[in-house]
């Protein structure tokens, strides 16, 4: 696991976590946020099993997609598979 692709991960769920309230997007259901001149936007959707987080980090529109079930975070961002606790997440700081 690439350390970047875990803080992008990392980012991405500390919004999710840290920002419960919908953020202004061009799509209904989006949600964004700015870290490091980057924006990510996603959408979070309900499952049987836990949370899916999915989206694009622009300028680039590098995808992720993280699960969240149980207090853990896996998936695939940047092409890259991350795992981690969220307690990890919610330690992070977004701008």
């Amino acid at each position: 696991m690439r350390m970047l692709s875990k803080f992008v991960a990392v980012s991405a769920l500390s919004a999710f976590v840290a920002i419960a309230a919908p953020a202004q997007a061009e799509e209904a259901g989006k949600q964004r946020f700015t870290h490091e001149g980057y924006t990510y936007v996603y959408e979070v959707k309900d499952t049987k099993t836990g949370k899916l987080i999915s989206g694009r980090r622009f300028p680039d529109a590098v995808a992720f997609n993280l699960s969240v079930k149980n207090g853990k975070v896996s998936g695939v961002s940047g092409g890259q598979n991350v795992a981690f606790k969220v307690d990890e997440a919610r330690g992070a700081a977004s701008n």
